[in-house]
């Protein structure tokens, strides 16, 4: 006769890690046969998950990592809210229209006391700026169909050092993408030199608040007046767009006389990551217009089947309500001073920081002293070690550096990355000095990586390749090695 066997509860009730559901190996690629309880399935996912990098040590990161309990709460309560339900909640909605007014207002845009700003909020900036550029795309095409020319070929003009969702927007949307490229110690968009790239075919010219790779601020103003006159001369509508992803939640608190918004003619849209240093979790980006008429209404669709006439300008439709909410909650909990205050801050951190890498002697310091708060820096000498040796060797504690080489035509610089978020405090910037001063000092017991590399980078008539091909190689090799040790299913 066969023994009764122990239901999944009681059999799961005595020991979490002793019961099958534990012991046994949980299919990676296809869905399990059979259910197992929810505490097992949290513990062997948590389990897992154990294994990531820690959040609050990921300075590659501009994502904000940290909000106050309250907020947590207030996003949590909202979770399961469809925002695109606008008929069903109406609130929700209204705190978007809020947050877009006040951000419209923050960029100078010219909307009047009873005005509604132009803009909506977007899952980051990526969306943002394929929308933005949609809204370029379809304006040139209305322009050159009422002059009876030729809408085949459209580009847009910016520098090397653009995020990659402006490379996502030129490919998916059939764009020619027209890049200004960097040189060494110059690695932003040289307005002049853009501006010669622009001919009657160009739908906008994008502009960068806060370089990804440096964090410095390119000069819109200048790019904005040398516009200006290439417009006048040519009769040409060429407008400008502003990636202010990483620095639209910082220029106007730390920067306030900086001209870079709706205050010069020429900037017709303009976004902003929310969750960067609008100090909001992953998930919420926002897009304003200078005015009705740079957003070319067919391209708003307008729906009715969920209640109501609903305008929508987006790339997706359901998504979350929590970050919109988390959003308003940091406008109104901390005001123009709090963002003022947590901006002062990030900034005296990245300084002390900045302050005890050059103490070391062994860096130079690529970022500026005016921009996003982050510390971009070079080894002074990469004749034996390598900027890729560091950031591994950094990890053994913890610290998730980036190094990266600076795109064309300045790819032979090899820069390590630490972005000052609002969590990070000055004490994690003191221990983050003495790690790097242990690193370099355990490095420079090393043998030499840079010998064996180098050494397989022949030319074909046997002579070595120059420093600069050389720091390439030595890219490739550290990219291939890290790619090497990952095991992503995309």
């Amino acid at each position: 006769m066969a023994l009764a066997r122990n239901s999944d509860s009681e059999e799961h009730l005595h020991s979490t890690f002793a019961s099958r559901y534990v012991r046994a190996v949980i299919p990676r690629f296809k869905m399990p046969d059979h259910s197992m309880p929810k505490d097992a399935a949290y513990q062997v996912i948590s389990d897992e998950l154990m294994l990531d990098g820690n959040p609050r040590l990921n300075l590659a990161s501009f994502v904000t990592t940290w909000m106050e309990p309250e907020c947590d709460k207030l996003m949590m309560e909202a979770v399961n809210k469809n925002y695109v339900d606008m008929d069903e909640y109406p609130v929700t909605t209204e705190l978007q229209n809020r947050c877009v007014n006040m951000i419209a207002n923050l960029f100078h845009a010219p909307v009047g006391e009873d005005e509604a700003a132009i803009g909506c909020g977007t899952v980051g900036s990526s969306e943002a700026i394929m929308l933005a550029g949609l809204a370029f795309k379809r304006k040139w095409q209305q322009r050159r169909r009422a002059q009876g020319l030729p809408t085949d070929n459209p580009n847009i003009v910016t520098g090397a050092n653009v995020q990659v969702c402006w490379e996502k927007f030129a490919r998916y949307f059939e764009v020619e993408l027209k890049e200004v490229k960097l040189s060494e110690g110059y690695y932003v968009l040289d307005p002049a030199k853009a501006v010669e790239m622009v001919d009657e075919n160009t739908i906008c010219v994008a502009a960068i608040l806060g370089s990804t790779l440096t964090g410095e601020f390119e000069d819109v103003k200048t790019l904005n007046d040398l516009l200006a006159e290439k417009n006048a001369e040519t009769g040409w509508d060429v407008a400008i767009h502003v990636d202010a992803a990483s620095g639209g939640f910082i220029a106007p608190f730390l920067y306030p006389d900086l001209e870079w918004d709706f205050r010069l003619p020429w900037v017709k849209s303009i976004n902003v990551s929310g969750h960067k240093y609008g100090l909001v979790y992953a998930g919420v980006g926002w897009i304003v217009w200078r005015t009705k008429d740079d957003l070319p209404e067919d391209l708003v669709f307008h729906i009715n089947y969920l209640g109501a006439d609903q305008p929508t300008f987006t790339l997706n439709f359901s998504k979350g309500s929590s970050q919109i909410i988390g959003q308003y909650y940091q406008f109104i909990r901390l005001g123009f001073e709090g963002y003022k205050n947590i901006m002062e801050n990030c900034m005296d951190n990245a300084r002390r920081l900045r302050e005890g890498i050059e103490k070391t002697g062994k860096f130079n310091i690529v970022s500026k002293d005016i921009g996003v708060p982050l510390v971009a820096f070079s080894l002074k000498d990469s004749s034996k070690h390598t900027v890729f040796e560091i950031a591994e060797s950094l990890r053994k504690f913890g610290w998730i550096i980036p190094a990266y080489t600076m795109p064309a035509d300045a790819q032979h610089i090899a820069v390590l990355r630490v972005v000052i978020r609002e969590d990070f405090s000055r004490g994690l910037a003191d221990r983050l000095i003495t790690h790097i001063l242990q690193v370099l000092k355990e490095i420079e017991g090393l043998p030499s990586r840079i010998a064996h590399i180098a050494a397989a980078a022949k030319v074909s008539d046997g002579e070595e390749k120059t420093a600069k091909m050389s720091m390439q190689d030595i890219a490739k090799y550290w990219k291939r090695l890290v790619e090497n040790k990952r095991n992503i299913v995309c």
